[in-house]
């Protein structure tokens, strides 16, 4: 019995589970959305949360962790220069998973793992959430002005003669 242990082996010795992560991870920041079992997308799905977590951090100790596990490079700066810039003002939740069917072969649950920002071509984005109103503030008052300042205003205002603007001309006819 498994009493307590956690995780899903997916009929894989631990090697290769490792790098089925690696290489699901890889694919779900380079292109957002990538379609696999529900298993293995329960089990991705951390893993690739943590690494948009690096990709947030910056620096180079998060690049190299990032790069120990996803052995890819170019991954990894689409990571730290996209993904992770995307989501800096999100504490977490990065990924979700859409369920879609079960698969034609095996009926094994099928899903997608997408980044929740994806928008898939063709749709419609969702509708933005107004941003929470800041309280307003009152406007400030007006500073009083000296008596002498007010009647170097007024002594200006009336010496600038007002000028009327000149009326538009009319555009002219054209017949059919």
């Amino acid at each position: 019995m498994r009493h307590r242990r956690s995780g899903r082996k997916l009929g894989r010795d631990a090697s290769h589970r490792k790098a089925l992560y690696a290489n699901l991870t890889g694919a779900l920041i380079e292109h957002g959305r990538i379609r696999t079992t529900a298993a293995k997308a329960k089990e991705v799905k951390p893993v690739a949360e943590q690494m948009i977590t690096l990709g947030r951090r910056g620096g180079v100790p998060a690049r190299r962790q990032a790069l120990k596990f996803l052995r890819s490079q170019d991954v990894v700066y689409k990571l730290f220069s996209d993904v992770g810039p995307r989501f800096a003002d999100r504490p977490g939740g990065y990924c979700r998973i859409v369920r879609i069917g079960p698969r034609q072969g095996d009926a094994a649950e099928m899903v997608y793992l997408e980044l929740v920002d994806y928008v898939a071509e063709g749709a419609t984005p969702p509708p933005q959430r107004p941003a929470k109103a800041e309280p307003e503030q009152e406007p400030e008052a007006e500073e009083e002005l000296e008596p002498e300042a007010e009647a170097e205003q007024e002594a200006e205002a009336e010496a600038e003669p007002d000028e009327e603007p000149e009326p538009e001309a009319e555009p002219a006819e054209t017949s059919r």
